[in-house]
């Protein structure tokens, strides 16, 4: 029988969930699964990545916020004629696409996969209650997620599961080399701290660097590398300098090169408002940092507070400076301590072959469900 996995995302740009996705994609080639991508909006990013490994990458081509029914036919016309037996959504908009245009293009299996504790707003958690009928099976990158979905009812208990994000351990490991040469070409010296992510409401962004303002006077050595684009940008480039800490904070923009980044970082910090499951913490927990982060969404399920790093609330930037001071203060060999148990946690939990072993049994269940066996 064809194991045709088709994976339609709001968008391939270089996010956490998109990411994921990509990860998951070309393991699945990998394992023998015929794999497509549809991404609503142009690609950004990770075309020439799948494409090279012979993952076909589709578009509906999607600008525009208001409802056009064009992208509705075209999906069709892309499922029909790839004819997959699975179609696995993510984010939001693909998961509601993907309900909307099953009945005009049927396929036996439809999985939608939520990336963060809130999507945005009553009127989408209407709406995916409204759908809920016309999917098999809604997953949660995170407990606290899963939880939330229920409890608000946007998905019935026995329809949604748990599966987490995964991780490349190989690929997200410490490095001593890489860091010598990272901190090198950068041009730093003192304590790094590094955060990676799109400037988004989300992030909140305006809270690490006020924390950060209140750290460089301890500590007026220190860095803060924040990798990442968006529409924000600006607006926390001239909020640093309004802070007076300019020439500390260095603004990357994106980069390929994370890997390295993790090792030339000291410690890793975030200071986001809510979040589902963070890739860059299971990344940044993978290459041994320590972490201080704010205690939202799936975060406590990464980053064991003071085992593997320091947990604060949100929208606090006093209580995220004393984390991390707290973080700077400690010896040298506690925080590698932190460090290696942050790894740990991550190869038992959140390895990527363990993740995409869960993948498989799931699509393996629920097309067994449907009479169609592998």
């Amino acid at each position: 029988m064809r194991k045709g996995v088709m994976l339609l995302t709001t968008s391939l740009a270089y996010g956490g969930a998109e990411t994921q996705l990509v990860r998951l994609a070309i393991r699945l080639k990998s394992r023998g699964w015929e794999v497509g991508v549809i991404s609503l909006m142009p690609p950004k990013a990770y075309v020439e990545d799948l494409e090279a490994v012979g993952i076909p990458v589709f578009s509906l081509g999607i600008r525009r916020k208001f409802p056009d029914p064009r992208p509705v036919l075209r999906l069709a016309r892309i499922i029909r004629e790839w004819q997959p037996v699975i179609v696995h959504s993510h984010m939001v908009h693909a998961n509601l696409l993907a309900r909307i245009v099953r009945p005009l293009a049927p396929f036996p299996v439809l999985i939608c996969s939520a990336h963060s504790i809130d999507e945005g707003g009553c009127l989408r958690e209407i709406l995916y209650r409204l759908t809920d009928p016309l999917c098999d099976l809604t997953t949660q990158v995170s407990q606290a997620g899963l939880e939330r979905y229920v409890r608000i009812g946007a998905v019935p208990c026995h329809k949604i599961r748990y599966i987490p994000n995964g991780v490349d351990t190989e690929r997200f490991k410490p490095n001593p080399e890489d860091r010598f040469r990272a901190r090198k070409e950068l041009g730093v010296d003192g304590f790094v701290w590094l955060a990676v992510g799109r400037f988004d409401p989300p992030k909140d962004y305006s809270n690490m660097l006020q924390a950060f303002a209140h750290v460089i006077l301890n500590h007026p050595e220190s860095v803060l590398l924040i990798a990442g684009d968006g529409p924000l940008k600006k607006t926390m480039e001239n909020m640093a300098r309004e802070l007076g800490i300019e020439k500390r904070v260095n603004f990357l923009g994106i980069r390929r090169d994370i890997p390295q980044l993790m090792n030339a970082a000291d410690a890793y910090v975030m200071s986001s408002s809510w979040e589902g499951m963070p890739m860059v913490l299971l990344e940044a927990s993978a290459t041994g940092l320590p972490i201080v982060a704010t205690d939202v969404g799936g975060n406590r399920e990464v980053v064991l507070d003071g085992v593997t790093g320091f947990l604060v609330p949100p929208r606090n930037p006093e209580a995220l400076a004393q984390a991390m001071l707290r973080m700077m203060e400690l010896s040298e060999e506690k925080r590698r301590e932190l460090g290696r148990a942050a790894r740990k946690h991550v190869e038992e939990n959140f390895s990527l072959d363990r993740v995409v072993d869960m993948w498989e049994a799931l699509y393996k269940e629920l097309l067994e469900r449907k009479g169609r066996k592998q």
